[in-house]
């Protein structure tokens, strides 16, 4: 399947799609369906990749890889969460893999680790964004988040995930995602009345 020729087809939204029925159709082998597929997901599992690696071309190789991983696997969803968690979960195993490679090699060379998968284990934000309507400083306090907060922000506010289905993705209780969602909110609040001249 040539997956960048699958990119160039133009097809509705994911929450416009029966994404069942089309995983139904790729598992038997039909690349019409893969085409339409990744015309639906592309764009939000490409904004989530990039919201992780800061890299506009490691997020395409990545997403290459999920989409090849839904291609070949497709056979496989059973239907426990829904198809948006499952194709958002095989995304972030990627970019976690992709993360740890990256750490591995950083020390190989003697860097210094970074801190994009710390707080993996470790209140709605949408007041918080909404509080601005300067979308750079949105973006500004994201990138200064942890990788655990940040990842909740998008997946929430952005995707439009519920806390079930985010814990889900993540492979952590649902009271863990509340959790970190209380403190991304918080962080959120406090970088932006910074930004803003504001002290809480």
């Amino acid at each position: 399947m040539n997956l960048p020729q699958a990119a160039q087809h133009r097809t509705p939204a994911a929450q416009d799609i029966d994404g069942e029925a089309l995983l139904r159709r790729i598992a038997a082998g039909e690349e019409g369906a893969m085409a339409e597929f990744y015309g639906a997901f592309e764009s939000p599992i490409y904004r989530f990749i990039l919201s992780r690696m800061n890299d506009p071309f490691e997020a395409a190789d990545i997403l290459n890889e999920v989409m090849l991983e839904v291609w070949r696997g497709a056979g496989r969803f059973q239907g426990r969460s829904t198809v948006k968690s499952w194709i958002f979960g095989i995304a972030r195993h990627k970019t976690i893999d992709r993360l740890r490679s990256r750490q591995r090699n950083a020390a190989r060379a003697g860097e210094e680790p970074s801190e994009d998968i710390a707080d993996e284990d470790a209140v709605d934000p949408t007041e918080a964004i909404a509080a601005t309507e300067n979308a750079e400083f949105v973006r500004h306090c994201l990138d200064r988040m942890s990788a655990a907060h940040r990842e909740v922000l998008h997946l929430t506010f952005f995707e439009d995930l519920t806390y079930g289905q985010i814990a889900e993705i993540a492979g952590c209780p649902e009271g863990t995602v509340k959790t970190r969602m209380f403190h991304a909110k918080r962080a959120m609040q406090h970088c932006l009345a910074k930004l803003m001249g504001r002290r809480e």
